[in-house]
């Protein structure tokens, strides 16, 4: 998993009017849990937006007061008219305990079924997963080339050694579904035409065959 180093700061006072003043400041008020004891603390919020505006996750290593946290952002909450970032809530990886933590989904090549003509249905952005530390990947990649109209991959298909996926096995991740003018397999289509070039060549020669007796009439 990619990492990524902040720095953070004490929070000298907790609650609402301390966090108020420090998001008029640009800072976002932020906490540590999951270890020993709770970690209050505020980033600047060009800092925050490094980890909350990108697709991507991150083990985090924060900085506070001399002391490095290692950690996994886990929720955060933005603000719905100004979209600044309101609060931030980091889990503590600690050595020897599995964490919980979502995982985007990135789909790679192009369906043979949407090449058909069908309808790529993605029912998952992201995965919940849990796992070491060191089994945690950056993304759950899954190749779609290989998938037809009518398929559909579900989060049983998945493997990822060490990893545990706490989403229903019988979830449907991404599925090729059948769309108006849409060809069941290349190879079908191909097996027609076929059929078809004989159909024609056979009427051909049929009606080459009938020309001499309309002719002896």
């Amino acid at each position: 998993m990619k990492q990524l180093s902040l720095s953070g700061s004490p929070r000298e006072n907790v609650g609402k009017k301390d966090a108020a003043a420090l998001r008029k400041q640009g800072k976002v008020p932020a906490v540590i849990y999951g270890g020993a004891g709770q970690v209050h603390f505020y980033l600047e919020e060009n800092e925050a937006k490094k980890l909350v505006f990108t697709p991507k996750v991150f083990l985090v290593e924060i900085a506070i007061d001399g002391k490095k946290y290692k950690t996994i952002l886990q929720d955060f909450q933005v603000h719905p008219v100004m979209d600044n970032i309101q609060h931030m809530d980091f889990l503590e990886v600690v050595e020897g305990k599995s964490v919980k933590i979502k995982i985007p989904v990135v789909l790679e090549g192009q369906a043979r079924g949407v090449l058909n003509g069908g309808r790529l249905s993605r029912l998952f952005r992201k995965l919940h997963i849990e796992g070491m530390e060191s089994d945690l990947p950056d993304a759950i990649n899954i190749n779609i080339a290989p998938m037809r109209i009518g398929e559909k991959l579900r989060i049983g298909d998945l493997n990822y050694p060490g990893i545990k996926f706490l989403d229903a096995d019988s979830s449907v991740v991404v599925a090729v579904r059948a769309a108006r003018g849409a060809i069941e397999d290349e190879e079908e289509e191909g097996e027609e035409g076929e059929e078809g070039a004989e159909g024609a060549e056979g009427a051909e020669e049929g009606a080459a065959e009938s020309a001499p007796a309309e002719e002896s009439k």
